[in-house]
């Protein structure tokens, strides 16, 4: 996810997914649409990677965060365009750190934005939806590049109906892969299977 900081707003509070076991979370994501900060207004091959650090449940010693997660992206079209990079922090929220829908997460110190996990695939963590207490940002993402679009078609319904969303700015981000950039952003093949590859742009959701 990228840089955003407003979080006021008139509209009930987001309501969390009931469980998110926060081990079978991690791993790799690819964000299929966006409601974007500033930073994604134009991304493509956006990937969040996260890894569950080994943090003592008392103060002292270990890590400061719960998660570290690596957010990459190219800055307008597929492969061609810069690639960027932004690293940030993830706290688990709650009494049980292992199993929690409300985050915090930093790109940069001092800020900690709130990290609601609104939708998520309960059985087989395969999609999931992040929100923004605002509804100015969202996060729909998938653990392949590409979407079915009943799937994704569902999901924001469910941003409009369940969320309050305003689906105003959503964008598709395209993903397109080659074999070359999947090993230049060290991916694997279990992460990024072959049948996602391309030699020519593709839709985000399948179709």
């Amino acid at each position: 996810m990228g840089n955003s900081l407003a979080t006021k707003t008139t509209l009930p509070p987001l309501q969390t997914v009931a469980h998110c076991d926060t081990a079978k979370f991690m791993g790799t994501w690819f964000v299929i649409g966006v409601k974007p900060t500033m930073l994604e207004t134009t991304c493509s091959n956006a990937v969040e990677r996260y890894t569950l650090l080994d943090r003592p449940a008392t103060a002292g010693g270990g890590q400061d965060h719960d998660v570290d997660i690596d957010f990459t992206y190219n800055k307008n079209e597929p492969i061609s365009s810069p690639l960027k990079s932004l690293p940030q922090k993830g706290w688990v929220q709650g009494d049980d750190r292992s199993d929690s829908g409300e985050w915090r997460v930093s790109p940069f110190w001092p800020i900690k934005m709130p990290y609601p996990i609104i939708e998520l695939d309960g059985r087989d963590y395969q999609y999931v939806v992040v929100g923004y207490p605002s509804r100015q940002y969202c996060w729909i993402m998938s653990r392949r590049p590409a979407m079915e679009r009943s799937t994704y078609d569902m999901l924001i319904e469910r941003l409009a109906t369940r969320h309050q969303y305003d689906l105003e700015g959503l964008r598709e981000v395209p993903q397109v892969w080659t074999k070359e950039e999947r090993e230049r952003r060290g991916l694997s093949k279990e992460e990024l299977p072959d049948k996602y590859l391309s030699s020519k742009q593709a839709e985000s959701c399948s179709t």
